[in-house]
């Protein structure tokens, strides 16, 4: 590929991530059954029913899950790639730059939405707390569709933590991690991430089927996430302070409890959140009836009320504009060296 090329690619790719993130703002992620995410569940699937048997042993099913995994990203950055370059293909078709530009921009602009979670996450979240005014069993179900703990006995506390709780965590999985693999290698290098962490969603289980058939998945996703889970506290910890929260608390309690998860990810935005809003978040839950035994994070300064879902929401998309700044800073810097 020669440098002007490359440097083409960049350029798009830049464009592309900054209409992706406007898109994402103003509309989220394209509903329905061709979003890219449909696909490569479907792809697992498949993948699952064909490779897992219950009669294998334990290593075997490793070396399945390995196999599995392999071939997700394989064929969904093959996939990425090809759509892409048959795009940047128009260039010669159309006797120059200008088409083909324009058809890849296109296309990479929705791939990038299509990665990128901010406005889905916001609404969803948001209609829990709007749930709550129309009784406890109507904010049950609004927050089984967000979280995969037992949502049915669950106090008005607990559903509010929890709903606050996935706005944290999935500020790394929905909003830093994605811009991160977006701006380090463009839509394809985001799609594989995607399909890393929708593998850890549907097989990272650790229960019996999934022990040992997951673990790749799981533990894939865990190092693809370790930068950008300690990148996504930090900027919480300046959002908080940029939206009059506790940013001293967010840092002190993140210094402290960062590491309160079996995940080496999960508790670093949490606990950046739970310090900014002075509550305390995490703790015991239940899981397919089952309790799991988990610790607290943050300190309850204060009881958890509504409007902290709104609150978290706030901090969560001043985290991204932070995020995609950063990104498009780099970004510059990265094509000024190139010209």
């Amino acid at each position: 590929m020669s440098d002007a090329l490359l440097t083409h690619i960049l350029i798009l790719d830049t464009y592309a991530i900054a209409a992706g993130y406007i898109l994402d703002l103003l509309f989220g992620d394209p509903a329905g059954r061709f979003h890219p995410v449909c696909f490569i569940g479907k792809l697992i699937s498949a993948l699952d029913d064909r490779l897992y048997r219950e009669s294998d042993p334990d290593r075997r099913k490793q070396s399945k899950g390995v196999c599995l995994t392999v071939s997700v990203i394989l064929v969904t950055v093959l996939v990425t790639a090809g759509i892409l370059a048959l795009a940047l293909a128009a260039d010669t078709a159309y006797g120059g730059k200008a088409a083909g530009g324009i058809l890849y921009l296109i296309l990479a602009s929705l791939l990038c939405d299509s990665t990128l979670a901010v406005r889905d996450l916001q609404k969803e979240s948001m209609k829990v707390a709007e749930a709550l005014n129309r009784g406890l069993p109507e904010a049950r179900k609004a927050l089984s569709r967000i979280v995969g703990r037992d949502t049915e006995n669950l106090g008005e506390d607990a559903v509010i933590r929890a709903a606050v709780e996935t706005v944290a965590e999935n500020t790394t999985d929905g909003v830093v991690a994605p811009l991160f693999f977006l701006f380090l290698g463009g839509p394809a290098a985001a799609m594989a991430y995607k399909a890393v962490n929708t593998m850890d969603s549907m097989i990272g289980y650790k229960n019996e089927r999934y022990l040992h058939f997951g673990r790749a998945a799981a533990r894939l996703d865990d190092v693809l996430n370790f930068i950008p889970a300690r990148i996504a506290a930090l900027l919480w910890i300046m959002a908080a302070g940029l939206c009059r929260e506790d940013r001293k608390g967010a840092w002190r309690i993140w210094r402290r409890d960062r590491y309160k998860h079996e995940s080496p990810n999960s508790a670093q935005t949490e606990s950046a959140c739970a310090g900014s809003l002075k509550v305390a978040l995490a703790g015991d839950a239940w899981y397919f009836g089952k309790l799991k035994r988990k610790p607290v994070i943050g300190d309850p300064v204060r009881k958890i009320t509504p409007d902290d879902i709104r609150r978290a929401n706030r901090m969560m998309t001043v985290t991204s504009i932070l995020a995609m700044a950063a990104g498009m800073l780099i970004r510059g810097a990265v094509l000024w060296l190139l010209r």
